[in-house]
């Protein structure tokens, strides 16, 4: 079985922005938010995508 077209994971500076059934990771600042969605992006073999300037998602293509 693959994920595939499914998001994996919402990095967020904001959670009110975050969806409650997606595995959410909170962070304090844009800096950290983009660290934490590269580290994500490689660990779960996704692509990270930046909505806002407050919400990243990870999904698998």
């Amino acid at each position: 079985m693959t994920l595939e077209k499914f998001i994996l994971a919402v990095i967020t500076t904001n959670p009110k922005k975050a969806p409650v059934a997606s595995a959410v990771f909170h962070c304090d600042s844009k800096e950290e938010m983009e660290i934490v969605a590269s580290n994500l992006e490689a660990i779960l073999d996704g692509i990270a995508h930046s909505l806002t300037d407050e919400l990243y998602i990870i999904v698998k293509h």
